[in-house]
């Protein structure tokens, strides 16, 4: 089902994004990680072996989980945005869209600002402490499933008629067409330079849905600037992919009974796997924490 939506946003990001020769190696990944079940959107946090509600945050699957972990930024049906963190929630701004699953919201690499999409195609975005008026990042035709380049400069979604995706450059105020989309239905994550997004890529139409967020799809990476697709190959079903801030790149595999993730350097070099709990198995997975 297609949804048209009233706002808009953009996109983009980078497939491999070269490291220092003298950088040390990122630490391996613990495990840890937020997830959202697909009834009744309580997202959690899986750490050290326990589970950490993060929020509650209604009927509407409009929500987003912090890169550290320790956050949940959501919109109600209403169309008020609101943060839970320390224990407390709090409402950042109002008269946003509400009812509209796709139109999620997205939390900067620091954790410290969360962007949405507003009125007239604009895309918004509020500290999330409320320390400060929610400023304009841009205008763009896409505004499902935000996603925002770990160097903050952009950020992206797809239409409300999931026909192409769109990448907003913050410090310019241009937003740019994504090459090779005809069909899009998620976009979970971009690399840290917006060059390559992981996206899904329905089959026909038919597929498109109502923009709720995926507990499972099968991901493709997808350069913006190019059009050229490109997937890591593993054996099994891949039912999801996420980038890290550092530029590593996670694919989730599909397991009977766990999922596993499977972790790639800048070089596209397979360098860990990981078993996800199986309570997780069945739930949407929003942030792979460092």
């Amino acid at each position: 089902m297609k949804i048209r939506v009233l706002v808009g946003v953009a996109l983009g990001a980078a497939l491999l994004v070269p490291s220092a020769a003298s950088a040390a190696p990122a630490p391996k990944l613990s495990g840890a990680a937020v997830y959202a079940t697909d009834t009744g959107n309580l997202l959690s946090r899986y750490q050290g072996g326990e589970w950490t509600t993060l929020a509650k945050v209604g009927t509407l699957p409009q929500y987003a989980a912090s890169p550290d972990g320790k956050k949940a930024a959501w919109v109600t049906t209403g169309g008020a945005l609101r943060v839970r963190q320390n224990g407390k929630t709090s409402t950042l701004a109002n008269g946003l869209q509400g009812g509209t699953p796709c139109l999620t919201p997205v939390w900067s690499a620091d954790s410290t600002q969360v962007a949405y999409p507003g009125a007239s195609d604009s895309i918004m975005a509020v500290k999330a402490d409320g320390s400060a008026a929610p400023r304009r990042l841009g205008t763009s035709k896409g505004a499902c499933h935000l996603a925002w380049s770990a160097d903050g400069r952009y950020v992206a979604g797809y239409t409300g008629e999931a026909d192409a995706l769109y990448r907003l450059d913050v410090k310019s105020g241009k937003s740019v067409k994504a090459k090779g989309v005809k069909w899009v239905t998620h976009v979970q994550s971009l690399s840290p330079d917006g060059r390559m997004a992981v996206v899904e890529f329905p089959q026909n139409p038919d597929q498109l849905g109502d923009g709720s967020w995926p507990s499972h799809f099968k991901p493709v990476v997808l350069d913006v600037a190019t059009g050229k697709k490109h997937t890591p190959k593993l054996k099994g079903d891949l039912i999801g992919g996420y980038y890290l801030a550092d530029g590593r790149l996670v694919m989730r595999v599909k397991g009977a009974e766990h999922n596993t993730l499977v972790v790639f350097d800048t070089a596209g070099k397979e360098i860990q796997r990981i078993a996800e709990p199986a309570k997780a198995s069945k739930q949407a997975l929003l942030q792979v924490l460092p």
